[in-house]
């Protein structure tokens, strides 16, 4: 491993011939670290509900063929299990989760049974095996108590997150923290959580995103609907947040070389800088210069149900642990999406598309 540009010293070399375990791997961001891991040479098994949208990243992309999947619910712990004891991982990324606000207003149950069980469930698999070295849970900025404020949430800020999707994250936080404190204090597991910020990328199909919104309305000729204009959230591409997962994870890992002996495990923001916190409206702006055409958007503010108007992480901690920064701001990341959109609603090779990208993305870091 051989440190760049102030990173600690990391690559993806890490993970040639790791096992790994890989929940909500048919989702869009677990289907990016797929083939992330696939590239770098993990042996992958995945996790997940049959994928989530129709189409998916995927399945569009044939992920398939990286990984050993599995399909099961996150809540079914023997089904779980069995697929865990079968895969006997080294290191562990849970993605699995009901992700979308609006959701989780129509069916709070069944949000907090996959947010919170789920993430009791792969802990559960960890606890009672003697594999794992590394433990990563995927949560949410959106665990925050939020307050509006103008600055960034820290993690020591109080997690109560306020619609059932949030909250039922900031559950999956409290769950991790405990099992690590009652379970783990030995360190015989290193645990992390990650909270990353919105993220936005090629192959994102999902309803109530604005990304996939703008896709979908160009596709169609259609002027773009802007539910909430004014809300400033902290984009990024999904590059960026994977490729956080995947540095904490070898960092904590026990035997990861680091050299320093430091104990990395704790609870980490992952988002961009303040420059790329952007307005919905502006961020849409972006989209119509890169797509180009006449697209257009309207403000029609439909009275939904409530979400945060401003949100804000500090990263600080993440930088100053590892050396991390952002790899590309917010114009680069709205230029990719369109270019994996464009080439797939082309007919392109979209798995030479997104090998490109990563392949990029993991270039800008070394300048």
């Amino acid at each position: 491993m051989e440190g760049v540009a102030g990173m600690k010293k990391f690559d993806m070399r890490f993970y040639d011939r790791k096992k790994v375990f890989v929940t909500g791997h048919t989702g869009f961001k677990g289907a990016w670290l797929c083939k992330i891991l696939a590239d770098a040479g993990a042996e992958v098994t995945g996790y997940s509900l049959q994928p989530p949208t129709d189409p998916s990243l995927f399945q569009i992309a044939g992920i398939e063929q990286d990984v050993h999947s599995v399909i099961g619910d996150i809540r079914d712990y023997s089904a779980l299990k069995s697929a865990f004891d079968d895969a006997h991982p080294e290191i562990v990324f849970h993605l699995a989760a009901q992700p979308i606000v609006r959701d989780s207003y129509k069916n709070p149950a069944y949000t907090y049974e996959t947010n919170v069980m789920g993430t009791v469930n792969i802990l559960e698999c960890i606890r009672n095996s003697d594999c794992v070295k590394s433990f990563l849970n995927v949560t949410t900025d959106k665990v925050y108590l939020n307050k509006e404020w103008a600055w960034g949430y820290r993690e020591n800020e109080a997690l109560d997150g306020y619609d059932p999707y949030s909250n039922s994250k900031s559950c999956s936080e409290l769950v991790t923290h405990s099992y690590k404190n009652s379970f783990f204090a030995n360190k015989s597991v290193s645990i992390s959580t990650a909270r990353a910020g919105n993220v936005i990328g090629g192959g994102d199909f999902a309803n109530d995103r604005i990304i996939p919104d703008c896709i979908r309305a160009a596709i169609k000729n259609e002027d773009i609907i802007v539910r909430n204009p004014y809300s400033t959230r902290p984009y990024q591409h999904v590059l960026e947040p994977l490729y956080a997962y995947l540095m904490i994870a070898a960092m904590q890992y026990p035997q990861s070389m680091n050299g320093e002996g430091e104990d990395y495990s704790g609870y980490y923001n992952v988002g961009p800088d303040d420059q790329d916190c952007f307005q919905t409206g502006a961020l849409v702006d972006l989209f119509v210069k890169h797509w180009g055409g006449n697209l257009k958007w309207i403000n029609r503010y439909d009275g939904g149900p409530h979400e945060a108007n401003f949100l804000k992480l500090d990263c600080s901690k993440l930088k100053t642990t590892f050396g991390w920064r952002s790899h590309w701001n917010l114009d680069k990341a709205i230029e990719k999406v369109v270019e994996w959109s464009k080439c797939w609603l082309n007919g392109g090779d979209v798995r030479a598309c997104m090998d490109c990208q990563i392949k990029e993305f993991l270039e800008a870091g070394k300048l």
